[in-house]
């Protein structure tokens, strides 16, 4: 039984986080500063998952899965009553129930607070919507799971992200046609910016030519690109009814924090690897991590060399791989990380080295060599340009 609750542990850190940011002023705070300290040092103490369980009651494992759309309905409630300008009738009965003034803390919630509400749910966004949405749109013979997987991708303006990553990223991880894959020196500064759009960018591409070959129209309720982008309007649409543009505002900043996760993952998942694109793709292909908290919290998409060598297997069957390249530390952490590129490159440094000499093939390696070359004439012209 614990290997099916322990993969509902984020659902009760984002409902302690949710009633942080419902009690307003410091306790949102105070519920930010626990959810990251959580995090880090589970990852950090609790050690590694390597146990692989055969998990057969499907029901439980999809009732988890399926769990985050209430939880999700919630955290966003939540997040825009924290900024509406009207009156909701509920916080007033909620208060005389818990005996506990909701109306009046959030009227005393300052302005710092709600910029850290706006990280603090931007964070638990990520893990609760885009990580499930992610195992849901791998479920590509189940309309259901795929749609559901779409709406929850929506809400961090992502949607498209089922049409790209099943279909690009998957089809070239670790080579040039992969807008997620950062080569080595790439900060995620620079990254950022160039896989939004490259992941977009490939996304049309990918739709343009499946509705070409189908003789529909590209412009049509047809193209899933341009009806993800109708979900996201969709929504913001609902937030102004009840919301404002306070509410409008605030979700996007929620969206878009839960969107720079999606990337900031992707980066460190895929960082200076590179394969030849004849060369099928195997577990040494992307950066794993078996480190428990992470694994719990994210339905063991840490495990993501396992991932990448066989997309299709469900988050339950996935296998730790102890011998494909590990990553620094936990998610939560290794983010944390990555935002100070001087410190990443120190840290990554010994595990490419590790990586070149001891799974890396001749393809791989002259592609690196090229890399390298074509990264010194970059830099020299910069120079010259100066």
């Amino acid at each position: 039984m614990l290997h099916y609750l322990k993969f509902a542990n984020y659902f009760l850190t984002t409902l302690l986080g949710i009633t942080a940011v419902l009690f307003a002023q410091y306790w949102i705070l105070f519920g930010f500063g626990f959810f990251i300290a959580f995090y880090i040092i589970g990852d950090t103490f609790f050690g590694e998952d390597l146990s692989q369980p055969n998990l057969t009651k499907k029901w439980a494992l999809d009732a988890m899965l399926y769990a985050s759309v209430p939880t999700t309905f919630i955290l966003m409630s939540v997040s825009i009553w924290l900024v509406s300008p009207y009156e909701w009738q509920i916080m007033h009965w909620l208060s005389n129930a818990v005996a506990y003034d909701f109306v009046t803390a959030k009227a005393n919630t300052y302005m710092i607070e709600i910029l850290v509400a706006v990280v603090f749910c931007g964070l638990m966004l990520s893990g609760i919507a885009t990580v499930v949405g992610h195992e849901l749109i791998h479920r590509i013979g189940n309309k259901k799971a795929v749609t559901t997987g779409r709406w929850l991708l929506s809400l961090s303006f992502d949607a498209s992200f089922s049409i790209e990553h099943v279909f690009n990223h998957h089809v070239h991880v670790a080579t040039e046609k992969d807008p997620v894959t950062a080569p080595r020196g790439r900060s995620i500064y620079k990254h950022i910016p160039i896989a939004i759009w490259g992941t977009n960018k490939s996304a049309w591409e990918i739709e343009r030519k499946r509705l070409n070959r189908k003789n529909q129209s590209v412009f049509s309720y047809h193209n899933q690109f341009i009806t993800g982008w109708l979900m996201t309007i969709a929504w913001l649409s609902f937030v102004f009814i009840v919301g404002n543009w306070q509410g409008v505002l605030f979700v996007t900043g929620v969206g878009l924090v839960a969107k720079l996760v999606l990337e900031i993952v992707n980066y460190m998942e895929h960082y200076g690897l590179v394969r030849h694109p004849r060369e099928r793709v195997m577990p040494k292909h992307s950066w794993n991590t078996n480190r428990k908290i992470s694994c719990w919290a994210m339905f063991n998409l840490p495990r993501h060399s396992h991932h990448h060598a066989k997309g299709a297997v469900p988050f339950e069957k996935l296998e730790a791989m102890p011998d494909a390249p590990v990553m620094i530390g936990g998610y939560i952490s290794t983010i944390a990380i990555v935002l100070v590129p001087p410190l990443w490159y120190k840290l990554m440094k010994p595990k490419l080295k590790h990586w070149d000499d001891t799974m890396a093939n001749e393809s791989e390696l002259a592609i690196l060599r090229t890399q390298q070359s074509s990264s010194i004439l970059t830099t020299n012209e910069g120079r010259r340009l100066i």
